[in-house]
């Protein structure tokens, strides 16, 4: 049998050693780079409002409060072009998550929104989500009261209202939204509005950063 010699056994063992060192740098490199493994999250999108076709190859995941100033400005400014080019075209699925930080009325809006999507599913809820956004106030003020949720709910196509009511007058849905706020802490989410596309967060929710983000994501 031949056997290597101590010195060549000594060399093969460093050439061994250094490639493997090598191949682990490069794994950690890929893992922690923006859309690495690292820093990819996973939801449960389970009984979230979706927008758009469940089949789209890429899924949106928003994390919003309702009284939220900025992300009023996302769905004002962003959302169309989003809308347009990616949803409407059956591109991007779209999933909006809770997270009532703000202020006590916005689990009180987020509630309602949540009574909302037990009645009328996705699409009452994201009509009652766009009301909830033409209809904020200050900040500052405590505006989302559950008289003026139950107002804003006349205008959802289809809501029985005396559901809706006992619905947000009980706060029957808090369980809801206080695991939407538990995701959220998970994910490490800080503010709102939080965009995640393929569970990677944006660095921004203007329309150009998140519209780039899609189209890598589309490739």
């Amino acid at each position: 049998m031949t056997r290597l010699n101590a010195k060549s056994s000594n060399r093969t063992i460093l050439m061994v050693g250094t490639l493997v060192a090598v191949i682990l740098i490069a794994l950690v490199v890929f893992a922690v780079r923006p859309g690495g493994s690292a820093n990819t999250k996973s939801f449960d999108l389970s009984g979230q409002p979706l927008l758009g076709q469940e089949s789209a190859k890429v899924t949106l995941v928003v994390f919003e409060d309702f009284k939220c100033p900025n992300c009023k400005n996302f769905e004002d400014n962003t959302m169309p072009t989003v809308q347009s080019k990616y949803i409407d075209t059956g591109k991007v699925k779209l999933y909006k998550i809770n997270f009532p930080f703000i202020g006590p009325d916005s689990t009180t809006a987020a509630e309602a929104a949540e009574c909302v999507y037990a009645q009328k599913q996705s699409a009452g809820y994201n009509q009652f989500a766009t009301l909830l956004f033409r209809a904020q106030g200050d900040e500052k003020t405590q505006w989302a009261t559950k008289a003026k949720m139950e107002d804003l709910g006349t205008y959802v196509d289809g809501l029985d209202a005396a559901k809706f009511k006992t619905c947000v007058e009980s706060e029957s849905t808090k369980a809801q939204v206080d695991a939407d706020t538990a995701q959220a802490t998970k994910s490490g989410v800080t503010g709102t509005p939080s965009v995640f596309v393929n569970g990677v967060l944006s660095p921004d929710y203007s329309a150009g950063t998140v519209g780039a983000a899609i189209d890598k994501a589309l490739q």
